[in-house]
């Protein structure tokens, strides 16, 4: 279900209240694929609830450039909520999830293996609270840049 930043933070001080472990990880997942799916089942493994944070459509556009997205942050929302590992999503405009994250204050945040822990800005912000940063492995030979470049070969 995709709800705003104010519900999300509810939502996590809730569940942690209630002994729960939350799960935040991000990105802009503009064309899912088995990587994606991978990655997040992994992510829901590592607590009780997962929510995802989606790049906005001005946030992936600024990122990727001016031919991306490809789907909108809507749908990407929408098809991210279909998948059994997601509890939530949250669409974003910042370019990275530092904002968010310290509004939300989610038990643990998740990213692939493509990051490094000491080299994520939002590191600090989750261990100032007593969170935690958890790098899962990369999933080799997936990538939304690759599919689109696939396609536009054909």
């Amino acid at each position: 279900m995709n709800i705003d930043r104010k519900l999300a933070s509810e939502l996590v001080e809730e569940a942690k209240k209630n002994g729960k472990k939350v799960v935040f990880t991000n990105g802009c997942f503009d064309i899912l694929h088995t990587g994606h799916v991978t990655y997040l089942n992994e992510a829901k493994r590592q607590g009780d609830i997962l929510i995802v944070g989606v790049n906005s459509d001005k946030s992936v556009k600024r990122l990727k450039g001016e031919t991306r997205p490809i789907n909108s942050e809507n749908d990407r929302s929408f098809v991210l909520d279909g998948l059994k590992a997601v509890d939530y999503t949250v669409i974003f405009d910042e370019d990275t999830p530092e904002e968010l994250i310290a509004c939300l204050k989610p038990s643990i945040h998740v990213k692939g293996g493509d990051y490094k822990k000491e080299d994520l800005p939002e590191t600090k912000i989750v261990e100032s609270y007593g969170g935690e940063v958890i790098i899962l492995n990369f999933v080799e030979g997936k990538s939304t840049t690759n599919i689109i470049e696939k396609i536009n070969k054909k």
